[in-house]
């Protein structure tokens, strides 16, 4: 059907994008990945260290490369190094070393001619392979990589996670359990959004002088008398009461925006050109995306761009560069720090999208499985204050998207109740849908009714209803919000998909309508009006047939409006996209349906100054 090809070629649009990551990737990650991991352990030799860098990423895998140096006083006849990788990450091949695996553990052991290492001296071995490539838990010959381990000496265990008390507009109480150590606690430490800020010989401690309505999360780690230190605790996250300085609250409305992992390349759009454009205070909430569904397991999409890119002070968003040690950097960091300064706006982390939709079939099998995997990522230590929930984005159950399932119409509904089971009911679930309204089409092949009730909302993906993958037309709105007299495909509107899904039992405040910051267009066409013919695709930045908002509206100007959306005739090419009249529009539709909200694809496509999300705004109130 044509609605497959038309929400294919949006899919697409994000996935060549992705594609076109790699070389870019190549080039920063040499410096940017170098890392030394100081996880303490038992040591059997001191006075060495080794560190990882990676070499280079194209995308399909990657080069790693570990040194290993003797900055003791005695030489070391021979070495050790030890990592785990995370889940679906693999060493394919090596050198300089003999590298073997048991699960995601790997070690890596000397050659006959490289084991030897006077005081001083170094040596390096290196492999490829396939994955995010970030290795955690590195031990040197059994102690720590960063050489601090003393030998025969266990370090202290991780404290007991943290308990908030006396909280005000600047201030905090924490107490926690004490850690254990066999030669006797030192004193701890205290982490503040990954950053310590105190040492402490209790188990108690306050901080001051903080945000009113502020998010903080706090974690603590033992240090013994050798000087070693422990794991830190678990984390507790902490709002100070009070606020204002500017917030927005949420209002009545959802108001969400998608920022994608990978616009942060070749778009140079980042989490700061948030508040730079005078979105941050307008919106409530923010899809992250893309995570991988792959092996049945919620993964990470772009390490470096997630959590490794290090931001200097005019890129961050509270003007405060990353440095090198610092837990978290790259987007995570960016959003940790935009919810610290908007504490409004709840994340969500998207997983699927058009690329990465093929995984879920497999994961549905055992929706239980699913659902842990994903809430063990989500909330993962180093980054479970930065999301409120999770989003599924999978084209299309039991449908074809890129690829077909047949899964069966329940299979959404029992992968959606095992997310809600599994994420309780203080997270956010979410999902983005079809819009394909067609007699017998997509929204006729899953239960999306029986799913809504473990669903805070639907994303109804409102847009790409038609396009140039129709290469000589005819020309038609990519998002009409109603049907009109010529409209190639029935049910292929706005209108038409909502009230499909109401009258199926999604309740209204469920459906949030979908606005696209982006036109698709033809070439060849000399009529102005839609229905007109073409010879193929119009040239756009980043793929033929679509361009974004904030290019359109100077190159070419909306001459016309057809079913609620915009269309201009320029030259020989014909473009359909939304203007602030228009989504001004759509908003009033929103409104007199009892819609929960809208939601846009995505914020790079708009203006600096954000004029179709300040229509989106405005128009929801």
């Amino acid at each position: 059907m044509r609605t497959g090809t038309s929400e294919r070629t949006t899919r697409r649009f994000r996935s060549i994008r992705r594609r076109a990551l790699p070389g870019l990737v190549a080039l920063l990650l040499p410096v940017a990945g170098l890392v030394g991991l100081t996880t303490p352990a038992r040591a059997a030799d001191t006075g060495a260290t080794a560190t990882y860098a990676k070499a280079s990423d194209w995308g399909s895998g990657f080069e790693g490369k570990w040194t290993v140096k003797n900055t003791g006083t005695t030489t070391i006849s021979s070495w050790t190094v030890e990592w785990d990788f995370p889940e679906g990450t693999k060493v394919t091949s090596s050198w300089d070393a003999t590298v073997t695996s048991s699960g995601n553990h790997y070690t890596a052991k000397n050659l006959s001619w490289n084991g030897s290492l006077a005081p001083g001296a170094s040596v390096s071995f290196g492999f490829n392979g396939t994955g995010s490539g970030s290795p955690t838990g590195c031990r040197l010959n059994g102690g720590s990589c960063d050489g601090t381990s003393v030998p025969g000496d266990e370090p202290p265990s991780a404290p007991g996670t943290p308990s908030a008390s006396s909280i005000t507009d600047t201030s905090v109480k924490l107490s926690w359990s004490a850690a254990t150590d066999d030669k006797g606690v030192k004193d701890y430490e205290v982490l503040r959004d990954g950053a310590k800020v105190a040492t402490v010989t209790t188990t108690s401690w306050s901080d001051s002088g903080l945000t009113a309505g502020t998010d903080y999360s706090y974690a603590v780690r033992a240090r013994d008398t050798a000087g070693q230190t422990g794991p830190a605790s678990g984390s507790v996250a902490v709002r100070t009461t009070g606020g204002g300085g500017g917030e927005q609250p949420p209002g009545q409305h959802v108001k969400l925006g998608y920022f994608t992992n990978w616009g942060v390349y070749g778009r140079n759009y980042h989490v700061k050109n948030i508040v730079t454009s005078g979105s941050a205070e307008k919106i409530t909430h923010i899809n992250y995306a893309f995570g991988n569904v792959t092996g049945g397991k919620c993964t990470i999409g772009d390490a470096y761009a997630d959590y490794d890119k290090a931001y200097t002070a005019d890129q961050s968003v509270d003007g405060k560069a990353d440095t090198w040690d610092q837990p978290l950097r790259g987007n995570f960091n960016q959003l940790r720090k935009l919810k610290a300064k908007y504490p409004h706006i709840k994340v969500l982390w998207s997983f699927g999208g058009w690329t990465w939709s093929g995984g879920f079939g497999d994961a549905v099998k055992n929706p239980a499985a699913f659902a842990k995997s994903c809430h063990d990522l989500v909330e993962d230590p180093r980054w479970a204050d930065v999301f409120d929930g999770i989003d599924l984005d999978w084209e299309y159950p039991n449908a074809c998207g890129l690829t077909c399932d047949t899964s069966g119409p329940g299979a959404f509904t029992d992968m959606m109740r095992a997310m809600r089971a599994e994420f309780g009911t203080n997270a956010l679930v979410t999902a983005a849908i079809t819009a394909d309204a067609s007699d017998g089409g997509k929204i006729d092949s899953a239960d999306y009714a029986g799913a809504s009730q473990y669903a805070d909302w639907y994303n109804v993906m409102t847009y790409d209803f038609f396009g140039a993958w129709a290469a000589k037309g005819p020309t038609a709105p990519h998002s009409p919000l109603t049907s009109y007299p010529g409209i190639p495909q029935a049910g292929f509107d706005t209108d038409a998909a909502l009230t499909k899904l109401r009258a199926k039992g999604v309740p209204a405040k469920k459906l949030l309508l979908g606005i696209g910051f982006y036109g698709r267009g033809w070439t060849g066409v000399t009529q102005k009006e839609p229905g007109g013919t073409a010879t193929g695709a119009a040239p756009g930045t980043y793929e033929a047939g679509i361009e974004d908002y904030k290019v359109l509206k100077g190159k070419c100007p909306a001459n016309g409006t057809v079913a609620g959306t915009a269309y201009a005739h320029c030259g020989d090419q014909w473009w359909s996209y939304d203007s602030p009249a228009t989504v001004t529009g759509k908003m009033d539709y929103a409104k007199s349906k009892g819609l929960g909200g809208a939601f846009f694809w995505e914020f790079s496509g708009d203006t600096t100054d954000g004029e179709l999300l300040t229509a989106i705004h405005r128009g929801l109130g």
